[in-house]
């Protein structure tokens, strides 16, 4: 299918993210407990919110945009 593409019409972009704080024990107890209910229902249940921060990058009240890229 690619091969039907012209790719000098594609615009390609990345956002590259990471969270706001290198590690969970620097959120404020109000921001531990709002990160907790964000992702109760994505987290299984053996894993406490701390050990799902490092996917924080990704939440956008939790995240921090570090670099966006574009080509074409």
């Amino acid at each position: 299918m690619i091969h039907k593409l012209n790719l000098e019409h594609i615009l390609f972009l990345d956002i590259e993210t990471a969270p706001q704080k290198v590690d969970f024990s620097e959120l404020s107890l109000v921001e531990q407990d709002l990160w907790a209910e964000k992702t109760k229902y994505k987290r299984n249940e053996k894993e406490k919110p701390s050990d799902f921060y490092k996917n924080a990058g990704i939440w956008a009240e939790f995240g921090q945009i570090l670099c966006i890229s574009a080509g074409f």
